[in-house]
């Protein structure tokens, strides 16, 4: 297990600045309004030789009356349970507040090593003599640094590597499987991973937008290491007026980007909406592995033929996903929940198959013997050979002596033909035509 640094305080004190000054890169929405971070957000690190995570949480409001601040701050105090170290962050401008002692009262009790950081220190050279207040927190000396301009991040990561336990030998070989849970706002994506972990890991409140950040969480069981990313729901490109929401829907596709297989969750009661057709277009774009998840099932009035008509209604309306299987599921009861890891296993195995070059022609020329290649004025489209050049998804190759004369049309044929006899469910395929003489690359 790697170390775990959470970074903890009240809100707006600069958390997500400093997060994303220390892991690199622009991962914690940073917006000047309180609230902005709402669930735990996790990095790799890596400092002296030494990789661990760090956790950025929403700011902790003591007496929080509203219901997300009180979400906020349970999930601060989740990743606090979790945290090898505590980087407690202060406000140099605001100076000490009622609200900091607070927080740090609730540090001390939880018995975890404690490093104090005071931010917006932004003057080199200069200390600020307000800094000797924060030792009245009894948590040592404070750390002065600047999350804007980095300073003084060499010295807190310092600090925290000190509370780090020896290192481990043998690296271990990781095995997990990145799945993102996708699909437009309020149909149950953290509600699913909920039920998954076990544990209030993600904000779920009917507000729609509350997930904000797309948030990675690691489980285990007998089938396998998983880490589910939870997204923000995707709005329709005119909703999408709010800044912090643009960021959103670019992060839900970033968690496209880097996951292995997509959850595409639609609300039973409501079916394939127009939103859903692009959110699953993301996915089937971005050449990943596809479940389609139908949430809410214990919602829907059922008789012998219901869920027959909703299959139906799904593959109509996602014709060009034909290939992902469909799983109806309740989140809230937890209904058939159990059989997606199956389901991620098995699309995650099919869109890393390798097929030989052999395999491959005999059921080419199976295929051409059965329907004829396209002709055009004359000329007779001619397939030379066909090879798989690379996985995830299953990428093809096929040679012939002119392009233009692959018609659509017959790419799909061969496309159903390759489907029809090696599987491939649950991941789109990739076929790349190439005339004889074209260059290969």
């Amino acid at each position: 297990m790697k170390p775990l640094v959470a970074i903890v305080g009240r809100p707006n004190v600069g958390k997500s600045m400093l997060f994303n000054k220390l892991c690199g890169q622009r991962l914690s929405i940073v917006e000047d309004t309180p609230g902005v971070t709402r669930d735990r957000l996790y990095a790799s690190c890596e400092w002296l030789g030494r990789t661990f995570d760090i956790v950025d949480t929403g700011g902790i409001e003591p007496s929080a009356d509203s219901e997300i601040l009180a979400f906020m701050r349970e999930q601060a105090e989740i990743a606090i349970q979790n945290a090898t170290v505590i980087l407690f962050l202060c406000d140099i401008k605001t100076g000490l507040t009622a609200s900091d002692q607070e927080v740090a009262n609730m540090l001390l009790r939880s018995g975890k090593p404690v490093v104090l950081a005071v931010n917006k220190m932004d003057q080199v050279g200069h200390t600020n003599p307000d800094i000797y207040e924060f030792y009245n927190l009894g948590l040592g000396d404070p750390v002065p640094v600047s999350a804007v301009h980095g300073h003084g991040t060499g010295d807190l990561l310092d600090a925290c590597l000190e509370y780090f336990p020896p290192e481990e030998d043998a690296p271990e070989e990781d095995d997990t499987i990145q799945v993102a849970v996708i699909g437009k706002p309020n149909v149950g994506k953290s509600s699913l991973v909920n039920r998954i972990l076990g544990e209030q890991r993600v904000i779920v409140s009917d507000m729609a937008g509350t997930t904000r950040d797309a948030v990675d969480s690691f489980f285990a069981n007998e089938k396998g290491k998983y880490c589910f990313i939870d997204t923000a729901g995707m709005r329709k490109k005119s909703k999408v007026d709010d800044r912090i929401e643009k960021f959103s829907v670019l992060r839900a596709t970033m968690a496209i980007e880097r996951c292995d297989v997509c959850l595409i969750l639609i609300d039973a009661q409501e079916g394939v909406t127009e939103q859903d057709t692009k959110v699953a277009g993301l996915a089937h774009e971005a050449g990943k592995a596809c479940v389609i998840v139908v949430n809410k099932w214990d919602a829907v009035e059922k008789d012998g033929k219901t869920m027959d008509k909703m299959r139906q209604d799904v593959r109509r309306d996602l014709s060009y996903m034909t290939y992902a299987p469909i799983l109806f599921i309740s989140a809230l009861t937890g209904q058939r929940v159990d059989r997606l890891f199956d389901l991620i296993n098995f699309v995650r195995d099919q869109a890393s198959m390798r097929i030989t070059t052999g395999m491959l022609n005999s059921v080419l020329a199976d295929a051409t013997a059965r329907v004829q290649p396209p002709t055009d004025k004359g000329r007779r489209l001619k397939l030379y050979y066909m090879t798989q050049v690379g996985i995830r998804p299953p990428h093809f190759v096929i040679f012939c002596n002119e392009a233009r004369l692959f018609h659509f049309s017959y790419q799909r044929y061969l496309e159903n033909q390759i489907r029809s006899t090696f599987g491939l469910e649950g991941t789109p395929v990739r076929l790349t035509i190439r005339q004889k003489g074209d260059k290969e690359g």
